[in-house]
């Protein structure tokens, strides 16, 4: 049986789990929907299964309706810990994307009374310190979450509360308690017999050695039965260092290789950080594409479609999707939209890698494809590792695809993912 399961509330980040579980030796497939028997039997032996998911773009009752049958069947899986894997800087509202939605349907099926939260990922520049979220921007600068640049502006889910407890209470996960980094000085053992009186509890997260202090906490604490826990990658990294390390065993990860087509990039992230990377990539063929004129001309993705594979039939692409004039268009009619012509380019051209960048658009983009999983093929930068697609479709089975967060990766990541 699989020791971990993970739910991703988009695809970005979920494989960014994927890459973290993989490269600690855990034998580790991330699935593109609830995978059937057959799926289930051409993957080999696993440690941990994922669900790359939506949830962040869904509302409550969507929300209860899919992660009630995902809890289903991750509890039929005999999963030890349960991960509902967030976004790290937890954007998410009361209406969209909540996070107290998603425990209030996932915990019946995990009966252990703790919930453990956990607040930061030091390698991707995220820190909670006291139940505060703080972000790195695209400088490296570190804001607390409510006053970032971009996650204060963000157009579906800004954070207007730094504070975890109050920003989940709000999304009705009330009463959540606090470990604060100050008690990981006496390590794992000071903070044994958690839960207290309050099940649903909240672990600072500063360093990554204060990962190691809470692995231990949750390696004692699922002597009390399967666990649903909620976070970012961190929530792997700390059950990855808790965990008994004779039943995992390192595992190098998969020969690394760049296909012989093209690389086809898609941009759907209007974050600065993404905006800055794509004015710094090199080799590509930019095509800009109008959200607006998407949406409502059909004919306008015909153009993009003829376009850019006559362009792939000469070198690398870049779908860049173009800033709004006015107001702005519905975020997740774009990414559908664009998903829908990356399928349709796809469909005529043996690519040689695959790269899309913004969770959104990385969510659409890759449910339009006839794949059914993804797995970890080696590192490109954090956040965003290279994959390898697992399709019924011969010609796109093997497919290198990396997929990256809008806040994610170094100013040169579209050529570092054309070439890693």
């Amino acid at each position: 049986m699989p020791l971990y399961g993970w739910y991703g509330d988009d695809f970005t980040g979920s494989t960014d789990t994927l890459a973290t579980l993989a490269e600690r030796g855990f034998r580790a497939l991330l699935f593109l929907r609830q995978p059937n028997e057959a799926q289930l039997a051409a993957a080999v032996p696993l440690d941990a299964i994922g669900i790359a998911g939506a949830s962040r773009a869904m509302a409550p009752a969507a929300m209860a309706e899919e992660l009630t049958e995902i809890g289903r069947f991750f509890a039929g899986q005999g999963v030890e810990l349960m991960h509902y894997k967030c976004c790290s800087t937890f954007d998410s509202a009361p209406d969209i994307g909540s996070i107290g939605a998603a425990v209030a349907a996932l915990k019946p099926f995990f009966p252990n009374p703790l919930v453990p939260i956990l607040g930061g990922q030091p390698n991707l520049g995220r820190f909670c310190l006291f139940g505060n979220l703080f972000a790195a921007g695209g400088d490296g600068t570190v804001h607390r979450i409510d006053r970032h640049p971009t996650m204060s502006r963000h157009p579906v889910t800004p954070m207007a509360e730094a504070d975890l407890r109050r920003h989940l209470a709000a999304q009705g996960l009330t009463d959540v308690g606090l470990v604060d980094y100050r008690a990981y000085a006496g390590g794992s053992a000071a903070l044994a017999g958690l839960p207290s009186e309050k099940a649903a509890v909240l672990f600072d997260v500063a360093t990554e050695a204060d990962l190691a202090v809470i692995g231990g906490v949750l390696a004692s604490a699922l002597g009390n039965g399967p666990m649903l826990a909620v976070g970012a990658s961190s929530v792997a990294r700390a059950f990855a260092a808790g965990h008994d390390e004779a039943v995992i065993a390192p595992r190098a990860p998969e020969a690394q290789h760049r296909g012989t087509g093209p690389v086809l990039a898609l941009v759907g992230s209007l974050s600065p950080v993404t905006r800055a990377q794509v004015e710094a990539a090199r080799g590509y063929a930019m095509l800009p594409v109008d959200a607006g004129r998407l949406l409502a001309d059909a004919g306008h993705a015909a153009e993009l479609r003829a376009t850019a594979l006559s362009r792939l039939s000469q070198g690398d692409v870049m779908l860049v999707t173009e800033q709004p004039e006015g107001a702005p268009t519905s975020a997740g009619a774009v990414a559908e939209a664009t998903g829908a012509l990356l399928a349709s380019v796809i469909a005529e051209t043996d690519l040689g890698r695959l790269v899309v960048a913004g969770g959104d658009t990385s969510t659409m983009a890759i449910r339009s494809l006839p794949l059914w999983g993804l797995s970890y093929l080696g590192p490109c930068v954090p956040g965003a590792p290279l994959c390898r697609a697992h399709s019924d479709d011969a010609r796109l089975d093997g497919l290198e695809i990396v997929l990256k967060g809008g806040q994610m990766g170094p100013p040169g990541f579209f050529n570092d993912a054309a070439r890693a």
